[in-house]
């Protein structure tokens, strides 16, 4: 049981990583396993089987995630965005009391709040510019390319981990969003007919963005942990800036067009549900037990 669960959380991970707006790290934050996460990562050459053991089932659900579940929710964000952005924003807000606990009773001061309204308006102001138009990016294969991609991807996924913050929309912004998404799409649909060429041209810009992600990871996860380690009251509230914020910058990136009784009925359904399981999932990670040993 516990086992589903930890690939169920993968899976949200995997898809707030994928849709520009939502962040991964704050779905982890919500669910309760964020500094888990973060320890595992850190801690992965010194406890190399324990940490193993905590990631892999995240790791599983986010490429169940990124190669399955990205072709479902791309669409359900076209035709029903109302919809599905307020099932991310109830995924998020009902982590909401399990962070709350990290700064209950533990005070602040003036740095905490201004770090509060900071990283608030940092989201929002990500989201405005965001919403400009950038064009797509045609990749072509060169040296040129594949060290663009490779620092593109450390970018990516140090705004993947911190909570708030949507790697995807950055991708967006500066063009690349699209392109890799459908080179992803493009590698998953050549493994069928096995498309040697096609397959090979995908996997040469999917590595190097890969490696940048995976570098990125490591070097913010260090980061985090000494800020938690040293900060973690401060930090936490700089983490509660981001989150209260990042519901505003999803329905802004939603695009509503239209709002009527039904949209708005189904809204709250799914907001509902979105708040249930979020609140399930990462209702028993108060009792986990943390990684971070240094």
């Amino acid at each position: 049981m516990r086992l589903i669960k930890d690939i169920l959380k993968g899976i949200l991970i995997g898809i707030a990583n994928i849709i520009p707006g939502v962040s991964g790290g704050t779905m982890a934050v919500s669910m309760g396993i964020y500094d888990q996460i973060i320890g595992s990562v850190t801690n992965l050459f010194k406890q190399f089987k324990k940490s193993m053991l905590t990631l892999l089932p995240y790791a599983i659900g986010m490429v169940i995630a990124i190669v399955g579940v990205s072709r479902i929710i791309e669409p359900m964000f076209e035709k029903y965005p109302l919809q599905t952005g307020s099932l991310f924003v109830g995924l998020i807000l009902g982590g909401l009391p399990i962070i709350l606990k990290k700064v209950k009773g533990k005070g602040t001061d003036g740095i905490g709040l201004i770090l509060f309204f900071f990283f608030f308006a940092l989201i929002i102001g990500l989201q405005i510019i965001g919403q400009k138009d950038s064009n797509n990016i045609e990749i072509q294969l060169s040296v040129a390319e594949v060290m663009k991609l490779f620092f593109i991807g450390v970018l990516a996924s140090a705004t993947m981990v911190i909570p708030g913050v949507s790697g995807s929309m950055i991708l967006l912004t500066i063009g690349y969003y699209n392109p890799i998404l459908q080179t992803i799409n493009r590698c998953t649909s050549a493994l069928s007919p096995f498309n040697r060429t096609e397959l090979l041209n995908s996997i040469g810009i999917l590595l190097p963005f890969g490696l940048g992600i995976v570098i990125g990871i490591f070097a913010i996860a260090k980061l985090i942990e000494f800020l938690l380690s040293r900060f973690e009251v401060k930090t936490f509230y700089a983490i509660l800036g981001l989150i209260t914020a990042s519901p505003i910058a999803i329905y802004m990136s939603v695009g509503v067009t239209t709002i009527n009784v039904t949209s708005v009925a189904v809204s709250i359904v799914t907001f509902g549900v979105g708040f249930i399981i979020s609140f399930f999932l990462g209702g028993d990670e108060s009792k986990a037990e943390c990684i971070l040993e240094g």
